[in-house]
């Protein structure tokens, strides 16, 4: 099998890895990646067929061994449906989707076009301002606080809990981020606790009363699963979207994209085309549970395989000029999302908040343009800028 030697810190990768993946995928599908220790995959069709084949898994077949400063992280992964597999899966799944239905996230609608005005009107028209922080960052953050039912005062201490945690997830991890995400995961757990406590006593209509209650056939969440399935929720709404809007309104703006690319009928297309071109999330792992042959490729029981979904949304076998951003292109399924049992329960919320917040950005300001060198940070296999420099 070939090796990809690619470093995933190497700071030309960062602010664009997409050169690497292409050169990756005329290469060969499936190659060795040393700096993961993991086979990865770049075609769109086979990354697109193992998200979705049940003989490949979230869960490792050994028990993962971690070191004891890490216990309090690996507590909550214990409990998360994103590390585990049927009937566990099954089960939180199913309990999840019970409260987090499409109808109360289309009831979001109204609100979250509120707080995107409440935010551009706050915005300055005479001077740059960094979108991230003002605009790409408020938002999933105060409508997963609104959603789960936790004050929004809090959105700061959730937001840097959070970005201690999934920093775990990051090619640059050493001992200072995990001690970070140690006592992270303590005191969110700790907080989530607390509240769903009081949400017993003084049910409300939010999502934590929702999950207290919420059963199947008679099973409820446990007290340990629901402090998890709020910190995913919380963790994973908030990374993934912040980076796209953020990836979005850049590629826009260099781009041209003009302004018939927001309207209700095209604003489908447009965002869709903007979580292929440019996604947050690159990299998306499963196990091999049995050993298994896809057309010409083999792969071993008990490999772990590193699905390449930035690399498959740009396959040129799938996707036809890949590299040339196009808010007409017509809609067919990338893999920003995942797929198969893992998909993520809260895409509907993320193209929500997408296909509201970046009409609006762009009508209150028809003329933005960046005032600085865009840069993106250091976070693989996640893909966000550092800020984005703006002005009106």
């Amino acid at each position: 099998m070939n090796e990809w030697p690619q470093i995933p810190t190497q700071p030309a990768f960062v602010q664009n890895p997409y050169p690497a993946y292409a050169l990756a995928c005329a290469r060969a599908p499936v190659q060795y990646w040393p700096a993961y220790r993991m086979t990865a995959v770049f075609s769109h069709e086979l990354v697109a067929r193992i998200l979705k084949d049940r003989r490949f898994g979230r869960e490792p077949i050994d028990p993962v061994q971690f070191p004891d400063h890490l216990a309090p992280f690996y507590a909550i992964e214990a409990h998360s449906m994103l590390e585990l597999e049927p009937p566990r899966h099954t089960r939180l799944r199913g309990l999840v989707l019970r409260a987090f239905t499409s109808r109360r996230i289309n009831e979001l609608a109204p609100e979250i076009e509120a707080l995107c005005d409440d935010l551009l009107r706050k915005l300055p028209t005479d001077a740059p301002f960094d979108l991230i922080d003002a605009y790409a960052t408020p938002i999933p953050i105060i409508v997963i606080c609104r959603l789960l039912g936790v004050p929004e005062n809090m959105a700061g201490q959730l937001l840097k809990w959070s970005n201690d945690m999934v920093a775990m997830y990051q090619a640059r991890r050493n001992h200072a981020i995990e001690d970070r995400a140690a006592s992270a995961s303590s005191d969110f757990s700790d907080f989530i606790r607390s509240y769903a406590t009081e949400k017993r006593k003084k049910p409300s209509d939010d999502l934590i009363t929702q999950l207290l209650t919420a059963e199947d056939d008679g099973e409820k969440l446990s007290m340990e699963e629901l402090i998890t399935t709020c910190i995913l929720l919380l963790n994973a709404g908030h990374e993934a979207t912040v980076h796209t809007i953020g990836n979005g309104v850049k590629t826009l703006i260099e781009t041209h994209t003009p302004a018939s690319a927001f309207t209700d009928s095209t604003i489908d297309q447009t965002v869709e085309e903007i979580l292929r071109y440019d996604p947050p999330l690159h990299v998306f792992t499963r196990f091999c549970y049995e050993d298994i042959t896809l057309g010409d490729q083999t792969f071993k029981r008990g490999d772990e395989i590193a699905l390449m979904l930035a690399a498959a949304n740009r396959d040129a076998k799938t996707w036809p000029n890949p590299d040339h951003f196009d808010p007409t292109r017509k809609i067919q399924t990338n893999t920003s999302f995942g797929g198969g049992l893992h998909f993520c329960v809260g895409a509907p919320l993320a193209r929500l908040e997408l296909r509201v917040a970046l009409p609006k950005l762009f009508a209150r300001f028809p003329n933005l343009h960046i005032t600085e060198p865009p840069k993106y940070a250091n976070l693989y296999h996640f893909h966000g800028l550092e800020r984005l420099m703006v002005q009106a």
